[in-house]
């Protein structure tokens, strides 16, 4: 406990581009927050996905404590140890070949970019510079990012668009097959949606579009940045859809359970007009980072985590399902795979995430008015259990509130 409680009014002094809950948490242990006066909320938000082993693990702090004392940074003209055994962990579990390290998941989808266009000039094709978003995706909030994601309430007021970024409807295969064409250089897509509303995309939906890539010499991006890293119950989500795997992958969030650490993972073949002056970063891949991602990807790898996952997302799904039939005028619809858990509600969501707060248990926002649910993997059903009965609660609040108002 601090002598000093936190500030509960927003400060004047941050640029004003939130809009803050007035909660302040003073430390967390694996599902739990606490502020400062002690009250405990029940964290099912995991920083949008992030702390996915809990607060407080110790394998991640004691890596931090080990990497701290010895050394912080040095730069990536110099070989990085730690860098080069992540990647190793990171290609020998996955699709790729090579990684280039960022500090968060928007510069892991630029370098993705980068790295498609690249690609087609190295092949003598410059022209092929598009890539294909679509509606409902979030990639981040840099100029690129922004655009990729072919949502207008992002765009609005940071100028024209930049050239080749080209919007598609989710779910419709006809009209993205119209699309890829002769400047076309990748499909870049999330295989669950976080913040569009927690839409899945379909394993034969998955297939088909690798099919359509393979056949007009497209790449294929995903966006695992929130559904990657056992979120969903493997260790990415795109691999349900056997025979699906991307060219280019973009992570961050979970590989570092906390500490800002992306990755942007490619083929050799995706990956061949990368070379030395092509792109780089002053901090992505520091000594520090990369001992707390080992340490994360160690735990995120082991399959008993994620049969859990799997587990626990059963019980939610069949608790959620319970819920929206006990509760069909404030859940709509239940959406998301394993523990990326998306309700479509009735009511407003900024409202129900009122009423969840009220019962301390913290869910997070997002599109096409849903809330969702990201829970730390490592939530035990009991805990599950609880945030259900939390949940449901909040559904009471919410009818109540509904029927005062009609």
């Amino acid at each position: 406990m601090t002598d000093q409680a936190a500030p509960t009014v927003p400060s004047d002094h941050i640029m004003g581009v939130y809009a803050r809950a007035p909660l302040a948490f003073e430390r967390g242990e694996g599902v739990h927050l606490y502020t400062a006066e002690g009250e405990e909320y029940l964290d099912c938000m995991a920083g949008i996905a992030v702390t996915a082993l809990g607060h407080g693990h110790p394998k991640l702090v004691q890596a931090v404590k080990d990497q701290a004392e010895k050394l912080w940074h040095t730069s990536n003209i110099f070989r990085i140890p730690q860098q080069e055994e992540l990647a190793k962990k990171l290609t020998d579990a996955t699709f790729a070949d090579v990684v280039f390290f960022t500090n968060s998941g928007a510069e892991a989808i630029e370098c993705a970019i980068k790295t498609a266009r690249k690609h087609h000039w190295a092949n003598g094709k410059p022209e092929r510079i598009d890539i294909i978003g679509f509606d409902g995706s979030f990639h981040g909030r840099t100029i690129a990012a922004i655009f990729a994601a072919n949502n207008p309430s992002y765009v609005e007021g940071f100028g024209p668009p930049p050239p080749g970024f080209v919007g598609a409807k989710f779910g419709d295969l006809d009209a993205l097959r119209e699309l890829v064409g002769p400047t076309t250089a990748a499909i870049l897509l999330e295989p669950v949606q976080g913040e569009g509303g927690a839409r899945s995309w379909a394993e034969a939906e998955l297939q088909a579009i690798r099919r359509l890539c393979d056949e007009t010499g497209t790449l294929l991006i995903y966006d695992e940045i929130q559904c990657g890293l056992g979120r969903t119950g493997k260790l990415f989500a795109h691999e349900w859809a056997e025979g699906a795997a991307p060219d280019i992958m973009a992570v961050a969030k979970a590989l570092g359970g906390g500490f800002p650490v992306g990755a942007c993972l490619a083929t050799a073949d995706a990956a061949k007009g990368m070379t030395p002056g092509s792109h780089g970063s002053t901090y992505g891949g520091n000594p520090l980072a990369m001992a707390v991602g080992v340490a994360s990807v160690d735990e995120l790898v082991k399959p008993e985590l994620l049969a859990h996952v799997r587990e626990v997302a059963g019980y939610f799904t069949q608790q959620l399902s319970g819920l929206k039939d006990r509760f069909p005028d404030v859940v709509v619809d239940i959406r998301g795979k394993g523990l990326l858990i998306g309700l479509k509600l009735a009511t407003p969501n900024r409202e129900f995430m009122q009423h969840a707060r009220d019962e301390h248990l913290l869910i997070a926002g997002g599109g096409d008015n849903c809330v969702r649910l990201l829970p730390p993997l490592v939530i035990t059903q009991e805990e599950a259990r609880e945030a259900i009965q939390r949940l449901e609660r909040a559904c009471e609040a919410a009818r109540a509130k509904a029927k005062a108002a009609a």
